[in-house]
């Protein structure tokens, strides 16, 4: 279905209303004729960035399965499965069914799958020929999902078992724990245990030596989990997979320590990387400016200047991700196109629909600039938006062209 542009759809002018998206695009519209707040994305170096995480990945004999929960735009997970990746990586039956809807054909569900409508929909064919892993960190999900399933699956369900932390957030608590759920997985004739899970980003925070180390002797942990699972596993292909968006270098040295040996899939499923941020992943990533680059922006007017060093723009927590920091002034597009530097802004409170910035003078903003936003958190970025413009350059946004229209599914 042809998408048509309308008034529901937040930044698009009136002129754009009734057109196709692909129509609106050929007309090369400026930035500047699309109203404000405004989420933009960098063609160029999205494209960059997700080449060079699907180059790393490949080089150290690894695989790519990203989490498109980060995006929800169909469109951007197809240029990830072109690049290499071999499949995407969802978190709900909802997000599932919208990559099956997409034609995504390898996808892995990162949790554990506990609906009992959504339990049947898989069982009994509802995904078509997509190929599906679900995670399981629970014995009595087993049973669960056995009576969901009412005898009637087409297929045994794909399970991961799940690894965890004490504290944590979901995943078996200790190794022990999860061999005994793989052990009621595999004698299941609904499932097959098809390998191991988990995400390293929730035990671990920032890139300090100690937080590295608790990472690091997870996902050891994990590939121990596999190592003794070996004998239980069902015949087929078997998979190993961790996160990787904050920790890709940490995954990749046990990963492919261990893909030396060992004939499984060895799967990372980091996300963020398709844009990056200016804020928490270019604090913690070990790609920041040694291959990925912030590929998104806000982009806000001025609407208020009320007091010296204060002005308000019309973006607030509906618009910009606020949940890992908060949007930062990074310069101001005056009327007449100058930019302005803004070193030493600072974004200090954030409402539904207004954003306080404050600085040290006045700096020559008025009343209908432009202020220009990094963000932080490319998973809370995405889903306040339903068409997102791409452009050419997020350096001159005065005269910068929307060159395509990202779709997301939110």
């Amino acid at each position: 279905m042809t998408r048509v542009i309308g008034p529901a759809d937040k930044g698009m002018p009136p002129e754009a209303h009734g057109r196709s998206v692909a129509d609106f695009v050929a007309g090369s519209p400026r930035l500047t004729d699309l109203w404000t707040p405004l989420l933009v994305l960098d063609g160029a170096a999205i494209g960059d960035n997700i080449a060079f995480v699907a180059d790393w990945v490949a080089g150290h004999g690894l695989e790519l399965m990203p989490h498109g929960k980060t995006t929800m735009a169909p469109q951007l997970w197809q240029r990830q499965l072109h690049a290499g990746a071999t499949g995407i990586t969802l978190a709900t039956p909802w997000q599932l069914g919208v990559a099956v809807d997409a034609g995504i054909r390898s996808i892995m569900l990162a949790n554990q799958l506990t609906d009992p409508a959504a339990i049947h929909w898989l069982g009994c064919g509802g995904a078509g020929d997509a190929r599906v892993w679900s995670w399981m960190d629970d014995a009595d999900a087993v049973a669960w999902t056995e009576r969901a399933l009412d005898g009637h699956a087409t297929h045994p369900l794909e399970i991961l078992v799940e690894l965890g932390r004490p504290g944590g957030r979901t995943g078996a608590r200790t190794l022990d724990e999860a061999v005994q759920i793989a052990e009621i997985v595999a004698a299941s004739p609904s499932l097959r245990l098809a390998g191991v899970a988990g995400y390293e980003g929730a035990v671990a925070h920032g890139r300090g030596l100690d937080a590295i180390d608790t990472a690091r002797r997870y996902v050891d942990d994990l590939v121990a989990l596999h190592g003794r699972l070996r004998d239980l596993y069902a015949d087929g292909d078997v998979i190993v997979t961790a996160g990787g968006s904050a920790y890709p270098d940490v995954v990749t040295d046990s990963f492919t320590a261990a893909a030396a040996v060992d004939s499984a899939r060895f799967v990372l499923r980091s996300g963020a990387y398709v844009t990056h941020d200016e804020g928490y992943y270019r604090a913690v990533s070990p790609f920041e400016r040694h291959g990925l680059r912030a590929a998104a922006r806000g982009v806000a007017r001025v609407v208020s200047h009320p007091e010296p060093g204060l002005v308000l723009v019309d973006a607030g927590k509906r618009d910009f991700p606020f949940d890992e920091g908060l949007p930062i002034p990074l310069f101001a597009v005056a009327r007449d196109g100058e930019r302005i530097s803004l070193q030493g802004a600072e974004t200090v409170k954030l409402n539904d629909q207004h954003a306080f910035v404050r600085f040290d003078d006045d700096r020559g903003v008025r009343l209908g600039d432009l202020i220009v936003f990094g963000l932080s958190h490319p998973c809370t970025m995405f889903d306040k938006w339903r068409l997102i413009p791409v452009v050419d350059t997020l350096d001159d946004l005065a005269r910068a062209t929307v060159v395509d229209l990202v779709e997301t599914r939110f």
